[in-house]
């Protein structure tokens, strides 16, 4: 398809899909055309039937998570998450969100470049977010060790053997990305 658009002379190739393979991050762009990746929420197949509340987006261009890998102790690392930038395309406009604008970001400490393990998860952007679930578990929660998760810098973990991280983010609209990094 890019080569397709290369030959017609396109600006840009904007490939729209419902979920993607882990490795379409790594391709971004053939010769001097750019491909923009758009993930197609799973409610567009009943689009017709929703009512539009503006707090949800049917399409979504996302651009990189802003992540840094830092070093920490032991020859250990850990990820610190800084934002994740959204495209909306009814405004046409990037809007780039802090941590403050993600809901929770997960952290694959040795991914497989086949399937995304959660090992790491924490919640952002609530000033208690375990309110709700101390109510509903109808119990008290280890309020030390719950902070753990209320963070955005992961807790440090080995260099992986696979030589792979892999960061999923998530906004609170419900966009999601995923970035693999070479550690």
């Amino acid at each position: 398809a890019v080569r397709e658009a290369a030959d017609a002379d396109f600006d840009v190739l904007v490939a729209c899909a419902f979920n993607y393979d882990a490795h379409a991050s790594e391709f971004n762009k053939l010769g001097r055309v750019p491909v923009l990746k758009a993930r197609m929420n799973a409610d567009l197949h009943m689009a017709d039937d929703l009512k539009n509340t503006g707090k949800g987006n049917l399409f979504v261009i996302f651009g990189e998570p802003d992540i840094d890998i830092l070093d920490a102790e032991d020859s250990q690392i850990q990820v610190k998450v800084n934002g994740v930038d959204v495209f909306h395309p009814n405004t046409g406009e990037i809007r780039s969100d802090s941590a403050d604008g993600i809901a929770c970001w997960f952290v694959d400490t040795d991914y497989n470049e086949e399937s995304f393990f959660v090992r790491h998860a924490y919640f952002l952007g609530a000033s208690d977010p375990y309110k709700s679930l101390r109510t509903t578990l109808k119990a008290e929660i280890n309020q030390e060790a719950w902070e753990t998760l209320h963070s955005d810098t992961s807790r440090p973990f080995a260099k992986p053997t696979s030589g792979r991280i892999a960061v999923k983010v998530i906004n609170h609209l419900g966009d999601e990305v995923m970035k693999v990094f070479r550690v």
